[in-house]
């Protein structure tokens, strides 16, 4: 059995996907679908060098929707549903989304909007520099939520990525005067993120309200393929429970961690990230060591198939 995941934020490079774009006239047409749909011309800010638009969320997370939408869909249209069927779908936080297209639960025209509307509702949640992101490696997640307890620290575990990284949400004072709490429990590394503002956390909870009344305005397709919400780490096939997770999904922690050893329960043997770099299977190599892990990221990624 094989599973499909999809990356996030902070995944992104300049000229990702540009190569199937240039090459594939089905990734020009995908690119050109969700250009048209949400009048942002994401190959413009995927092939400039500005990497101030292309880290800013309100681009980023379309952009990283359309590199990994089109290298899948190019993907399944060159070596055909046999090669590519997954038992199961996931991704982490922007990531389920895409993963959502793939199970055929949204269309990309509507996942497109909801993107767009989301990337810029997370981006004004709250004011700039006021909030933000802090990576802590070398220790889980039941470490840090000890620490956080034990210490009164006004923060939140927005990522639980792995038993060796954790990612922290919390306004900026409260993410700088933690680090000593941290650093004196003997982790690794205590990293300052460069982000706009603290994700997964309370203080986007206005933005998430929002947000779900976007989501009711969707058109819910016939889901195919399961999958395993950020959530609540369950593997999902009911739309109702679909939609309640999706919806809860920015405010609360991303259970990567989970998420991956519930693959672990269902047979799963291979996994393939599909999308800009190779942060997921990083991250799943410190989880497990019991799948088989393809990348597809480039055009030469597509040669693992051929074998197939």
């Amino acid at each position: 059995m094989s599973a499909i995941i999809f990356p996030g934020q902070g995944s992104q490079y300049n000229k990702m996907a540009i190569d199937f774009n240039d090459n594939f006239q089905l990734s020009r047409n995908i690119f050109e679908e969700i250009e048209d749909s949400t009048k942002i011309n994401v190959r413009k800010i995927i092939s400039d060098n500005d990497d101030k638009k292309m880290n800013q969320t309100n681009y980023t997370q379309i952009a990283i929707f359309s590199a990994s939408i089109v290298i899948y869909k190019t993907l399944l249209n060159l070596v055909g549903v046999d090669k590519i069927n997954p038992q199961v779908v996931m991704g982490h936080s922007l990531g389920e989304y895409t993963a959502l297209v793939a199970s055929n639960f949204f269309s990309i025209n509507d996942a497109s909007n909801l993107i767009k509307i989301r990337g810029e509702l997370m981006n004004s949640a709250i004011q700039p520099n006021y909030s933000g992101m802090a990576a802590i490696i070398g220790k889980d997640a039941k470490f840090i939520d000890e620490v956080i307890k034990s210490k009164k620290l006004n923060l939140e575990i927005a990522n639980d990525n792995s038993p060796m990284q954790v990612v922290l949400s919390g306004l900026i004072d409260d993410i700088n005067n933690a680090e000593k709490h941290f650093i004196s429990t003997g982790i690794k590394r205590y990293v300052k993120l460069n982000v706009s503002a603290a994700f997964h956390s309370k203080y986007m909870l206005e933005a998430q309200k929002k947000l779900t009344i976007e989501i009711d305005k969707i058109k819910i397709l016939s889901n195919i393929t399961p999958i395993i919400s950020n959530y609540n780490a369950l593997l999902n096939f009911k739309k109702e429970e679909i939609i309640r997770s999706l919806k809860n999904q920015m405010a609360n922690t991303v259970k990567w961690t989970d998420s991956v050893k519930k693959l672990e329960t269902i047979e799963v043997s291979e996994i393939i990230e599909i999308g800009p770099g190779k942060v997921l299977s990083g991250l799943i190599t410190r989880i497990t060591n019991k799948f088989d892990i393809i990348n597809i990221d480039k055009i030469e990624d597509l040669d693992k198939f051929k074998s197939k």
